[in-house]
C-alpha cells in the first residue's frame, strides 16, 4: 500500500507558514491600525504578537508529539476522540478554510475585472477559478515536495516588493511621523487588537502537512517560531515605514496604504508593484492552503470519518489525490456560487474553537506519559492556561450572528458524524 512521503522541511515548512499568514490583510492592516493608535500602532502589533506566540507554543509542544497527517484534527483526536476530532476536523477544513478561499478567489476575479470587465460575467469566473485550483491541484498531486517548493516560489516572489519596501522606505521616514503625541488607553490598544489578532492566523494550518513532514519533532517547533518571528518583524517594519512616510495622510488612504507609500516613494511605479504583488499573494496564499488543508480531508478519511476514497494516496507520487481533487472542487463550487457571505462569519468562530481544542489537547497529552515530546513549554501548565484565557477573551467578543452561525454548524456537523456512523455499523453487518 501506497504511503505518504516525509519531502517537507523546515524551510518549507516555515514559508509556507508565513504565507498562509501573511496574506492579502498586510496591505491595508497599516491604515486600519494607524486610523486608533497612530504612531503607537506598534503596541497593538507587540500584544497580538505575544498572544500569538503563546497559542503556538501549545501548538509546537503537540506538534512535536502527534506528527500524523491533520494538524490540530490529529491532536483533538489522540486527545479526546473521533467525536471531537470530527467536528474540529470540519470546522477547520470547511468553516475555516474552505469558505476563506472562497472569498479570496472572488476577491481575485473581482480585481481582475477591473482590468477586463469580462471577468464580471459569471462564466468568465468559473472558468478562471477552475483553471487556478486545476493548476494547484496538479501540482500538488506530483508531490507534496512539487508543492512545497511551488509555494516557496509564490511566496518569496510576494515578499520580495514589501521587503524592498521596507529597506527603502526606511530612507524616506520623517522621524516626527513616528513621534507618539499620546499614548493610547490600554481599551484603545485592545480594540483594535480584536481586529489585528486575526491578522496573525495561518501558520497553524502550515502543521496539516505533518505527515509529510521530514523529521516534525524537531522540525515543527523550529519552523513555527521562524515564521512567527518573521511575520511579528514584517508587520512592524510595514507599520514603522508606512506610519513615517505617510504620517496622517496614512489613514486617508485606508483602500491601499501600502500602494501610497510606494507612490510616495517611487513614484506610479510603485503603486503598480504593490497592486500585483498583493495579486501574488492571494494566488501564493490560495496555493499554500490547498497544499496544507486537502490533508485535513485525508487524515479524517484515514480514520474512518469521512469516506474511505479520500484516503487513497497515489501510487506513484505518494499524495492523498482524491483529497487535493475533492477540496479544490469544493472551493470551485462555493466561489462560483458567491452566496456564501452568510456562512462565511463562521472563520473567525471557527479558528478561535480550533485554538482552544489545541491548547486542551496540550493539557491533557501532557499527562501521557506514552507519548514523549521533543519540546515542552517551559513554566508547566501556565502558558496553557493563560492562552486558554486569550481564547476565551477573543470568542467573547464575537457577534451573536457568528455564535448562532457557530451553533447551528457544529449541530449539523453533529448529525453528519451520526449519519455517518450508522452508515459503517451497517455496512460492517453486512
Amino acid at each position: 500500500m501506497a504511503e505518504l512521503k516525509r519531502e517537507v522541511g523546515v524551510f518549507e515548512l516555515a514559508l509556507n507558514a508565513i504565507n498562509l499568514t501573511i496574506g492579502a490583510g498586510i496591505f491595508i492592516l497599516p491604515a486600519i491600525v494607524a486610523e486608533k493608535l497612530g504612531a503607537a500602532s506598534f503596541l497593538a502589533y507587540l500584544f497580538c504578537a505575544v498572544l500569538v506566540i503563546l497559542i503556538m507554543l501549545c501548538f509546537a509542544e503537540v506538534g512535536s508529539k502527534i506528527t500524523d497527517s491533520g494538524g490540530a484534527y490529529a491532536y483533538v483526536l489522540k486527545a479526546f476522540g473521533a467525536y471531537p476530532a470530527f467536528l474540529i476536523n470540519t470546522l477547520f477544513w470547511f468553516g475555516y478554510s474552505m469558505l476563506s478561499n472562497a472569498a479570496i478567489a472572488n476577491a481575485l476575479a473581482d480585481i481582475f475585472a477591473i482590468w477586463f470587465p469580462a471577468f464580471s460575467k459569471t462564466i468568465v469566473r468559473v472558468v478562471f477559478f477552475v483553471a487556478i485550483f486545476s493548476l494547484y491541484t496538479y501540482i500538488n498531486i506530483r508531490g507534496a515536495k512539487m508543492g512545497s517548493r511551488f509555494v516557496v516560489i509564490t511566496t518569496l516572489i510576494k515578499l520580495l516588493p514589501l521587503f524592498c519596501l521596507i529597506v527603502v522606505g526606511l530612507f524616506f521616514i520623517h522621524p516626527q511621523n513616528n513621534i507618539i503625541k499620546v499614548w493610547p488607553s490600554f481599551k484603545s490598544v485592545g480594540e483594535i487588537s480584536l481586529v489585528l489578532f486575526f491578522a496573525f492566523f495561518g501558520a497553524e494550518t502550515a502543521l496539516n502537512l505533518s505527515g509529510e513532514i521530514k523529521q516534525p519533532q524537531k522540525n515543527i517547533p523550529k519552523a513555527i517560531f521562524i515564521a512567527i518571528a518573521v511575520v511579528v518583524i514584517f508587520y512592524l517594519f510595514i507599520q514603522f515605514v508606512s506610519q513615517g512616510v505617510l504620517g496622517e495622510d496614512l489613514i486617508a488612504n485606508k483602500e491601499s496604504p501600502l500602494s501610497a507609500v510606494a507612490i510616495k516613494i517611487v513614484g506610479p511605479i510603485g503603486g503598480t508593484i504593490i497592486f500585483i504583488a498583493s495579486i501574488v499573494s492571494m494566488f501564493s496564499l490560495l496555493a499554500g492552503d490547498v497544499l496544507a488543508s486537502s490533508r485535513v480531508l485525508f487524515a479524517a478519511s484515514s480514520d474512518k470519518l469521512l469516506p474511505n476514497f479520500l484516503s487513497k494516496i497515489h501510487k506513484k507520487f505518494a499524495t492523498p489525490f482524491w483529497s487535493i481533487i475533492v477540496y479544490s472542487l469544493l472551493i470551485v463550487v462555493f466561489a462560483s456560487i458567491g452566496n456564501f457571505k452568510s456562512l462565511a462569519i463562521l472563520a473567525s468562530a471557527s479558528v478561535l474553537i480550533i485554538y482552544l481544542s489545541v491548547v486542551l489537547s496540550v493539557i491533557k497529552l501532557r499527562f501521557n506519559k506514552n507519548i514523549p515530546a521533543q519540546f515542552v513549554i517551559p513554566g508547566g501548565l501556565i502558558i496553557p492556561f493563560l492562552s486558554i484565557c486569550i481564547i476565551i477573551f477573543f470568542l467573547s467578543n464575537l457577534s451573536l450572528k457568528e455564535f448562532e452561525a457557530l451553533i447551528l454548524f457544529l449541530v449539523i456537523t453533529s448529525f453528519v458524524y451520526l449519519v455517518n456512523k450508522i452508515v459503517r455499523k451497517i455496512k460492517q453487518k453486512k
